[in-house]
């Protein structure tokens, strides 16, 4: 499978959106009242952003996706494929990087990395082949590595996979930096 190029108008379309604030209870992210992230639906299955935003392995990620207002995007249509690092894949960064990172001067940076976790294809655990590059929104491709059940991206293992109704989330042990970040 060859890696799928994105037009400017295609990314510009995934970025725009609003997005809230966290600080919900449980270990779970609030999301505030805006946007399409906002709607409240409790018989629907959860879009990907409603899935990181109810898991407390998330809240780095979700921190990181409302500091640039990417949680809306990630609660549209899709499809979408997001490859989740977990709290504890952030804490394997350099001490200070997160927290670098979610500064407001830093977002375009913090942009690129996010956006080197998504992409716009809905796969399935078993569609995610062995040799197989995934283009990712930034532009960058990921190699998918298969060796029995496991499965890696990049240098990410993929610990788990969770179906949205926009797409797939695939929760990840390791932050997927793009070369020169």
């Amino acid at each position: 499978m060859t890696p799928r190029v994105f037009s400017a108008a295609a990314v510009s379309l995934l970025l725009l959106g609003a997005c809230g604030r966290g600080g919900g209870e449980g270990g779970q992210t609030e999301i505030a009242a805006s946007g399409q992230a906002a709607i409240a639906d409790e018989e629907s299955q959860k879009t990907i952003a409603g899935i990181a935003a109810g898991s407390a392995d998330h809240s780095t990620l979700v921190a990181a996706l409302q500091a640039v207002r990417y949680v809306d995007p990630l609660a549209n249509p899709g499809p979408f494929t997001v490859f989740a690092p977990t709290n504890a894949a952030f804490e394997k960064l350099p001490a200070g990087t997160v927290e670098t990172l979610l500064r407001p001067e830093n977002a375009a940076k913090l942009r690129t990395i996010l956006l080197h976790h998504v992409t716009t294809s809905a796969f399935a655990p078993e569609e995610l082949t062995d040799g197989m590059e995934v283009g990712m929104v930034d532009g960058g491709p990921l190699l998918v590595k298969r060796a029995g059940d496991a499965v890696t991206i990049g240098d990410a293992l993929i610990v788990a996979s969770v179906r949205g109704s926009n797409g797939w989330v695939h929760v990840v042990d390791a932050v997927l930096v793009p070369p020169g970040k």
